[in-house]
């Protein structure tokens, strides 16, 4: 209705990539790290043509390994965050408040989800992890909307109680236009009717 997608969809989009960004940094930069260490220690022997080369080797080794484990814990940890906000939001949505029960139920749903390969051991270690992680996510995440003031929930009430208003306004508008095209037009079917019945 107002040709543009819900505020809704485009966190979740942004905490999506945010989360992909966190995991390449976290994947990543520890691996870059120690690949870069460990191509020194492997490398003493080599032969390099001078100082710049040997130290541009070493980089190219870590760049790699930050690549390769970076896009490994990146596309986990923006899978993870994708599915336990869009099942929090789901739930927010269809019960029409925020609460720690669905950030908890969206973490033990997703916990679950991710280690449900490992069987039912692992089905219940990550329904007791996505639990312990969603609370606390839900917490600062319903403290940081206080502290802006208005949650989702108010927000979206209130633009909806303003888009019924501007409809309602506008149908008005369109009704009194109709009224008026009637009262015109039913004047100007009665001026000449009276000016015959007055020749008569």
């Amino acid at each position: 209705e107002r040709q543009r997608y819900p505020e809704e969809t485009v966190n979740i989009v942004k905490a999506t990539f945010t989360g992909a960004l966190a995991g390449w940094g976290y994947g990543g930069v520890p691996a870059f790290s120690q690949a870069r260490r460990a191509f020194i220690e492997r490398s003493h022997g080599e032969l390099f043509q001078n100082r710049a080369d040997a130290v541009q080797s070493a980089h190219r080794a870590g760049l790699r390994s930050f690549l390769r484990y970076g896009w490994r814990w990146s596309w986990r940890v923006a899978a993870f965050v994708a599915i336990f906000n869009t099942v929090s939001t789901g739930l927010s949505l269809y019960r029409n408040k925020t609460t720690i029960s669905n950030f908890a139920s969206a973490g033990a749903f997703t916990g679950a989800l991710f280690r449900m390969n490992l069987g039912l051991q692992g089905l219940v270690g990550g329904l007791v992890f996505g639990t312990a992680f969603g609370i606390p996510a839900g917490g600062l995440l319903i403290i940081m909307q206080n502290l802006a003031g208005e949650t989702l929930q108010e927000k979206r009430n209130r633009e909806r109680r303003e888009l019924y208003e501007q409809k309602l306004a506008e149908w008005q508008s369109r009704l009194s236009v109709t009224e008026d095209l009637g009262q015109t037009e039913s004047n100007a079917q009665g001026g000449p009717e009276m000016e015959i019945a007055r020749e008569s």
